[in-house]
């Protein structure tokens, strides 16, 4: 039988995942191992989730079995009704079973028929063709029955095991997937900037979910009501696709991602729809996004240049422009910093700007993403910048201004994840300190009391637009930012006294062991002076 976690035991999720890596070594491909992982525990998960409400309908209705067994009391708390042999805690009795494959896959492929939210969730079959024996098997489900549903139901948890996955792909070079998973600091603090309270939160390559995740838990922690965001998504990768459904599925989150996994330039499956927010982590600099003869005329890209077939950057930013509500939508997203000034792209940049599409830029330090060491920027677009009122704050009018922040130098907070053995990868955070100070810096800004907010030297700098025209339309802070020479502050009289001070000791040093030396080797009969 499959051991049960024991009742305040702290187990890490990585840990967890470490041994299950253990235990299916030698088995199959990275990918298949991920899904047999993150199908487990989606049914350890969902299996948690199910016991609770079941529980909580005896307690309300008593122990009536046509009562606890009736879908309908389940669903009203999304919640996925389960039938009792595809329970978790049917799978962890029978995990020594000979056929624990076949009851796992049937598992899957009855909650998936049972709750029309699933479809095209999960992997039917998967077990059945991962060929792992049922001694692997077994020990794989003693290590997912250590996630205690109480420790990380708060969490992004299928993400997280996603991510985990994504690591190994970056330790070993085999897989670029580090553009479609955000850390989750980069999106609480995209979701702390705009703010999504309620409305419709886009994201055209939402990956496995993690930017609508992160703003159901911005508006949760704000003591708002989930109820009121509808989120709406799409994704071209028919296996995040799949994740994505499946990490909002679990979570109770309605949405729509479309029928299918789509290219959002190619095959739009939400077209003419306009949304309040955008969150997105965009792949970054994309190429041969289209042909050269496709999309040429296409609505979005009106009253702008062509994007570039070699780059999709732009052609992200203008797809989101044409998506927003012109009178209040806002975006946060991120791209590499050569969208900040890249040459090819000059004439869309600069209508933007023109536009006074631009809100914010901030440069993030390195080093935050699991595939990719480069500093990257987080965008904030914004279709009205007059004055208003937004969630209880009076905002001035920022007409024709754009705050620029550079975060390069907040790279203190390391997070080490064990890759391998012996192997561990080093990552930077953001704190929830940190996000809080970008977060008061960038609402200060905004502020219709303009003495709450300063420029800070090598920080950040309120800019116009005749500053940004007179720089050729470039986007780096570094060319707004103002730079403090630290030179100027040394005291140099000071400084030379105590350099002369230590090339004097120097110098005598030097001098001793000269004479030493000699003597040295006049003492074996040798001169050298």
């Amino acid at each position: 039988m499959a051991k049960t976690i024991k009742k305040g035991k702290e187990v890490s999720l990585e840990s967890v995942l470490w041994d299950c890596r253990v235990a299916l070594r030698g088995v199959g491909t990275t990918e298949k191992n991920r899904d047999a992982v993150i199908s487990l525990v989606f049914l350890k998960f969902a299996g948690d989730k199910f016991e609770k409400r079941k529980e909580e309908i005896k307690n309300e209705h008593g122990d009536i079995p046509m009562v606890c067994e009736k879908p309908a009391f389940y669903n009203a708390k999304n919640v996925f009704y389960i039938k009792d042999t595809a329970r978790w805690s049917y799978i962890v009795e029978n995990a020594g079973a000979n056929d624990i494959a076949i009851i796992i896959d049937q598992a899957i492929a009855d909650i998936e028929d049972m709750n029309p939210s699933l479809k095209g969730a999960l992997s039917l079959n998967l077990f059945a063709n991962l060929g792992a024996d049922k001694s692997k098997i077994k020990n794989l489900i003693n290590n997912i029955n250590q996630i205690d549903e109480e420790v990380f139901h708060e969490e992004d948890l299928i993400g997280r095991v996603y991510e985990y996955f994504l690591r190994l792909y970056a330790a070993s070079g085999t897989k670029e997937d580090g553009e479609f998973y955000t850390p989750s600091c980069v999106v609480k603090l995209i979701s702390e900037l705009i703010e999504p309270y309620s409305g419709t939160v886009y994201d055209p390559c939402c990956g496995s979910g993690g930017m609508f995740v992160q703003s159901i838990k911005f508006i949760e922690a704000h003591h708002g009501n989930k109820k009121n965001i509808s989120i709406i998504g799409q994704e071209s990768q028919a296996e995040t696709w799949r994740l994505c459904k499946m990490n909002l599925a679990i979570r109770g989150i309605s949405h729509n991602l479309g029928e299918k996994n789509a290219s959002t330039f190619t095959e739009d499956l939400h077209k003419d729809k306009k949304v309040d927010f955008i969150m997105a982590n965009p792949p970054f600099n994309l190429k041969n996004w289209r042909n050269e003869d496709e999309l040429t005329n296409d609505a979005r890209w009106q009253g702008y240049a062509l994007p570039r077939v070699s780059n999709a950057n732009y052609a992200w930013i203008l797809h989101m422009i044409s998506k927003l509500d012109v009178s209040h939508g806002i975006a946060g997203f991120l791209l590499a910093n050569g969208a900040l000034n890249e040459q090819d792209d000059l004439e869309i940049r600069r209508k933007l700007i023109e536009n006074d599409k631009v809100e914010a830029i901030i440069v993030l330090p390195r080093n935050m993403f699991y595939t990719t060491d480069i500093s990257v920027t987080l965008w904030i677009l914004n279709m009205n910048k007059k004055a208003t009122i937004s969630n209880g704050r009076k905002l001035r009018d920022r007409t024709h201004e754009v705050l620029f922040m550079d975060l390069r130098t907040w790279d203190n907070n390391i997070d080490e994840i064990m890759i391998d053995k012996n192997k561990k990868k080093k990552k930077v955070i953001l704190n929830d300190m940190q996000i809080k100070n970008i977060k008061e810096y960038y609402n200060n800004w905004q502020s219709e009391e303009a003495s709450r907010y300063k420029d800070v030297p090598e920080l950040c700098k309120s800019v116009t637009l005749e500053e940004i025209k007179a720089n050729s339309f470039s986007l780096a802070p570094s060319k707004y930012i103002d730079f403090v020479d630290h030179d100027l502050d040394i005291d140099y009289e000071k400084e030379m006294i105590r350099i002369q001070s230590e090339m004097k000791d120097i110098m005598r040093l030097e001098k001793e062991t000269q004479k030493l030396l000699i003597n040295a080797f006049r003492g074996i009969g040798y001169e050298i002076d």
